[in-house]
């Protein structure tokens, strides 16, 4: 496989995309893919994050990733999102990135980028699906393509079934409840296939 570049571009406030994040890098390395592990910027206030452990944790345990650029964007083959669900949409401090790409998208700088996305809420029906589709949504403005999973591959059911995007119910101890490890590895890997096709085929 040729060097796809890939940024896998997450939001966690407890870890939990964090995680999905790692396991989609781990795949798309295998992949033979060039990674980048890049954090959207928290904008929430320091006493809302002083103010829950895990939380404030979490910010002080991922201090040295690196924050995403548009830089990072313009760089990349293939994308993949992670983010938790805020009432059915996406959070706000990835909304605020996305935001921020008009004038990639107005150069088309952003074009036939190959994009995919991932989830977590703590109810099994917590608007995961809703929030990877609103995710979509920029990216259909961008021109990009989405390499959703579908149901490529039986992982995707033990995981949940979710076809946009792999999806992960998060219970009160902050822990996953699916096993979405394999789903989470075969959807990078998906997404980085698609992006070297995709490749070839533009040069």
């Amino acid at each position: 496989m040729s060097n796809i570049k890939t940024a896998i571009i997450y939001y966690s406030s407890g870890g939990t995309n964090y995680q999905l994040a790692k396991w989609a890098a781990e795949s798309a390395k295998e992949s033979g893919a060039d990674v980048r592990v890049l954090k959207v910027a928290e904008t929430a206030p320091q006493a809302a994050i002083d103010s829950n452990p895990g939380w404030k944790a979490h910010v002080e345990a991922t201090q040295d990733v690196p924050e995403v650029t548009l830089e990072d964007l313009e760089w990349a083959d293939a994308i993949i999102f992670s983010v938790p669900t805020r009432f059915g949409n996406m959070p706000a401090q990835m909304k605020q990135f996305l935001d921020t790409t008009g004038g990639l998208w107005f150069n088309g700088k952003l074009v036939n980028k190959v994009v995919s996305a991932m989830s977590s809420a703590q109810n099994p029906h917590g608007g995961q699906e809703a929030t990877i589709l609103s995710l979509y949504t920029t990216m259909y403005h961008w021109g990009a393509i989405v390499a959703a999973p579908g149901y490529t591959d039986p992982v995707t059911f033990a995981a949940g079934g979710n076809p946009y995007g792999t999806s992960v119910t998060v219970g009160q101890d902050g822990k996953m409840i699916e096993d979405v490890q394999a789903a989470v590895k075969h959807q990078a890997k998906r997404t980085v296939n698609i992006a070297e096709v995709i490749k070839k085929a533009n040069n």
